[in-house]
């Protein structure tokens, strides 16, 4: 995607009063008051999500895990391939710590956007409230992804993803400082600009497996499970949990 978008899930208007601002800007984000994280502020960030059972987000579809403190995440997935027609669409796929009720993410996940009929294929890192960082790497669909975000819990964060089908492994150490440590996800999105959620690009089916929060299957933290949607328009769903740390995400409309 574009070095200038970012993912974003936005701020309810409750959160929103609490922190005087109208969001982060290119951010992930969070759930609404109606228990939906929709999009908010300008291109591709992370940001905080409220955190509700079986919620619905305008953004996030997958599974967030909260009420622990949380060091480590971990997951692996498959590149899905994109169906494209002549709109523009976007689509990625991630873990990362934070986010859910907090004004940081960090997280490292792939993508697929399409651009003037073309599915555009890469993989990325972010520390919310930095920029994405995109990753020249090559990137297909078919590809074999395990990925890691671990914290020693005073600032430092290694964030490393591996794409074990072209024989690359992206390791970065960074810094953040308060983090809140207080959600750890997995998550198909519809990345966001300033105006809100865009198209989501038509990926069919994601499958994650080997999802893990401090160690552990992230099902035996009692997880959200996040469906995406737009008002009576559901945009992806997401499967049960199987074995504690394997589901999927399935593709529903734009």
């Amino acid at each position: 995607m574009p070095a200038a978008r970012r993912r974003t899930l936005a701020v309810s208007a409750a959160l929103l009063a609490v922190l005087g601002t109208a969001g982060p800007a290119l951010a992930a984000s969070a759930p609404a008051i109606v228990q939906a994280p929709n999009a908010s502020a300008t291109p591709h960030l992370v940001g905080p999500h409220s955190h509700v059972l079986n919620s619905t987000s305008s953004n996030w579809a997958g599974y967030s895990a909260t009420g622990s403190k949380f060091t480590s995440v971990t997951a692996s997935w498959v590149q899905p391939a994109a169906s494209c027609t002549g709109s523009d669409t976007y689509s990625s796929f991630w873990i990362g710590l934070d986010g859910d009720g907090s004004n940081s993410v960090e997280q490292t996940g792939s993508e697929v956007d399409c651009s003037g009929g073309s599915p555009q294929y890469y993989a990325w890192y972010e520390m919310y409230p930095a920029y994405p960082v995109n990753f020249s790497n090559t990137v297909r669909p078919g590809d074999h992804f395990t990925s890691s975000v671990t914290t020693n819990g005073s600032g430092s964060f290694t964030l490393k993803l591996s794409d074990t089908t072209q024989g690359w492994t992206k390791t970065e150490n960074k810094t953040l400082k308060n983090a809140a440590l207080a959600s750890a996800e997995i998550i198909a999105e519809a990345p966001s600009d300033s105006s809100g959620a865009l198209p989501l690009t038509n990926f069919h089916t994601v499958s994650f497996t080997s999802a893990t929060a401090n160690g552990q299957p992230i099902g035996n933290f009692s997880p959200d499970a996040i469906t995406m949607a737009d008002g009576s328009t559901t945009k992806a769903t997401t499967s049960a949990l199987s074995g504690g740390g394997s589901f999927s995400v399935s593709w529903k409309h734009s």
